[in-house]
């Protein structure tokens, strides 16, 4: 449903045929590209007068702004004009690459333009890689844009044409004519050309409404299905930051990773791990405590320990410091733990010792 911003105060263009019936020409662009073109224009202007004017102490950029603005939009709308022709003549040679998308093509006259009004300074000196040039531009830049010396729909009017002269494929506006001007409404409003406003609440993007999936999909304000599949729908430009630090699906360390389980679990089935995962939690917690132990004789001291386990202490066993405090209690109330390797290393000691000292009694 488009409850949007849609042009429709069109004025058609009316175009005389061969057999003198007017035609009514739908002039629609797409919006998005002819505002850009149109942003290109101030760096380029502020480039020409600040090469111009370098190391001449009679002349500053705001001199020569006004005369060189007249003068680029002349040479930057009679290179569109006759670029049509040009490419086809290029289009013969196999090492030529003609770029298609209008705003690099009017970029590069923009930039022709102002490498033309370079002064002889600026040519043979280190000028032109200087950081101070670049200061100087984007500070000329600001000044034109504080002082209003070229408005905004001022450059894009002038855009508009520069991007019906270079699309000769009819990519970025519309070329349809009818034959009255109900026709031509009509079809306004279905042109995929005319403009709209984002849906998206924050957003103040406008476009064609042929580039509305486009931006749709890229929409910084739209609101979507959380990335880790948790239940939340967040905007798209609050994503990264929902994702790692309150989404339940964010993936966290055990809280026994230290002694010893590596799994990695979604933050919100953490406690299910932890119940799910109490035995092996136990065990690793046993190991960092009777470091020397066999297995044998863990898993042994494993089972008294859970035996002695109550739901209330199940229930805090939610980390390694608290199961191990738990642990500790229980082993208290147990009894020194004496493992069976042990006690079967002394008694093996023991019967050496025993089988040493029998000689010595037939000795004597």
């Amino acid at each position: 449903m488009e409850s949007l911003a849609i042009k429709t105060d069109h004025k058609p263009e009316k175009i005389e045929n061969g057999k003198g019936v007017p035609l009514f020409h739908c002039d629609l662009y797409d919006t998005e590209l002819v505002h850009k073109i149109a942003q290109a224009f101030l760096p380029g202007i502020s480039t020409a007068c600040v090469d111009n004017t370098s190391g001449d102490i009679f002349r500053t950029p705001a001199s020569v702004a006004a005369e060189f603005r007249k003068e680029m939009v002349d040479y930057i709308t009679q290179r569109s004009e006759s670029f049509v022709a040009e490419t086809f003549v290029l289009g013969d040679v196999p090492e030529v690459d003609v770029s298609g998308n209008p705003y690099d093509i009017i970029s590069d006259f923009v930039d022709d333009f102002a490498t033309l009004k370079r002064n002889l300074l600026s040519r043979v000196s280190g000028w032109l890689l200087s950081e101070k040039r670049e200061d100087k531009i984007d500070d000329f830049v600001q000044e034109m844009e504080i002082n209003g010396f070229w408005l905004t729909d001022k450059r894009e009017a002038i855009a508009q044409t520069l991007l019906k002269n270079v699309d000769f494929k009819n990519e970025y506006h519309c070329n349809m004519r009818f034959d009255s001007a109900e026709e031509l409404t009509e079809h306004v409003g279905s042109c995929g050309f005319r403009s709209m406003n984002c849906e998206n609440e924050g957003c103040n993007a406008m476009f064609s409404t042929r580039h509305r999936e486009k931006h749709d999909s890229g929409c910084p304000f739209k609101i979507i299905l959380c990335e880790q599949k948790c239940s939340d729908r967040i905007m798209r430009r609050d994503m990264d930051r929902h994702c790692i630090t309150v989404c339940p699906m964010r993936l966290v360390s055990c809280p026994f990773y230290s002694v010893g389980c590596q799994s990695a679990i979604p933050h919100g089935v953490l406690d299910q791990h932890c119940s799910n995962n109490l035995h092996a939690h136990l065990l690793y917690v046993l190991r960092s405590i009777h470091k020397k132990t066999c297995e044998e004789d863990l898993e042994q001291r494993l089972n008294q320990v859970e035996k002695e386990l109550s739901p209330s202490q199940l229930a805090k066993a939610r980390d390694l410091r608290s199961l191990t405090t738990i642990v500790k209690d229980i082993e208290t109330k147990l009894g020194p733990f004496k493992p069976k390797k042990e006690n079967k290393d002394k008694e093996e000691k023991v019967e050496t010792l025993n089988l040493v000292d029998e000689p010595e009694k037939f000795e004597s």
